[in-house]
């Protein structure tokens, strides 16, 4: 089975992907809103939870899984994106949704942020952008802005903080989408076009933390944000990094880039079939066939 034959097979109401699972973040938190967006993608496209596969690392963002029915992996600190490349690999057929945070995503986890995108692995990764490390209390994060004071830096950073959606662009995203957990329809709209996109499909949320980050409130999103213009060319990457560079301050919420290209499945199949490789993955079968 392809993945595109994983659509439509089911009809669930977003309210019937919810686990037996509670959440249990601070109110106010803006993952529920990305939470509550994940069941509404996966309700309009109509997959089945045996379909669907949910990877994360560490984090407040992090335990999104556990609250969505389908298979689920509480991986290690920063690995998430390694683990959900090999899960895909097995199993081309399933759609594989990376959950995570700045962090986990930017930190420890950087170093596999370029490899995925540029390999075009077919998966899709939702970040939760709160600025801080909450689940460890309010130290600073990659995203962090430098005016804001946090656990072990009470006087503010030293750092400027990185951009997730420039670096995507840059390291070769096919699908970079950009979304604030306020806008709950906006967000259901874009993680269900990542999962319908054949690529690696990225999409920033700006969520809030009310408990540890006191400066990017709800209230602030709200004013960063500005939706993409009508006339916005998203298969047109000049356009891209242009609007993520955030010309007039404001950050560009919406479908940034997009672009169709080869995966990484694609590739591996066409290295398959140039050395004449076996279709079949059961390594024993294989051994069995070439060794007397």
């Amino acid at each position: 089975m392809s993945r595109a034959e994983i659509f439509n097979n089911i009809e669930m109401k977003p309210k019937e992907y919810k686990s037996e699972v509670s959440p249990v973040w601070c109110p106010g938190c803006g993952d529920y809103g990305v939470l509550n967006s994940t069941y509404r993608a996966l309700s309009e496209l109509g997959i089945h939870p045996k379909d669907f596969v949910s990877v994360s690392g560490i984090g407040c963002s992090s335990r999104l899984p556990y609250f969505v029915k389908g298979y689920k992996m509480h991986t290690l600190h920063g690995r998430a994106g390694a683990v959900a490349t090999g899960t895909q690999l097995a199993n081309p057929s399933l759609s594989v949704m990376v959950a995570g945070g700045d962090g986990d995503g930017f930190s420890i986890g950087g170093g596999h942020m370029p490899h995925m995108a540029r390999k075009n692995v077919d998966m899709v990764y939702v970040l939760m952008d709160n600025g801080i490390y909450g689940l460890t209390k309010g130290q600073s994060s990659p995203t962090t802005r430098k005016e804001m004071p946090a656990y072990i830096t009470p006087y503010g950073g030293v750092e400027e903080p990185l951009d997730p959606v420039m670096y995507m662009l840059t390291y070769g995203a096919t699908y970079v989408a950009q979304a604030f957990a306020g806008n709950p329809k906006m967000c259901a709209a874009l993680i269900k076009g990542a999962i319908e996109h054949k690529g690696f499909a990225y999409v920033n949320i700006f969520s809030q933390c009310p408990t540890f980050n006191k400066i990017d409130t709800a209230k602030y999103y709200r004013g960063l944000v500005e939706d993409l213009s009508e006339d916005h060319d998203p298969t047109d990457m000049d356009q891209a990094i242009a609007v993520a560079r955030r010309p007039n301050g404001k950050a560009p919420v919406g479908l940034i880039y997009k672009e169709d290209r080869y995966t990484l499945c694609d590739e591996m199949k066409r290295l398959v079939d140039l050395v004449g490789g076996s279709p079949d993955y059961d390594t024993q079968k294989i051994i069995d066939a070439h060794i007397p």
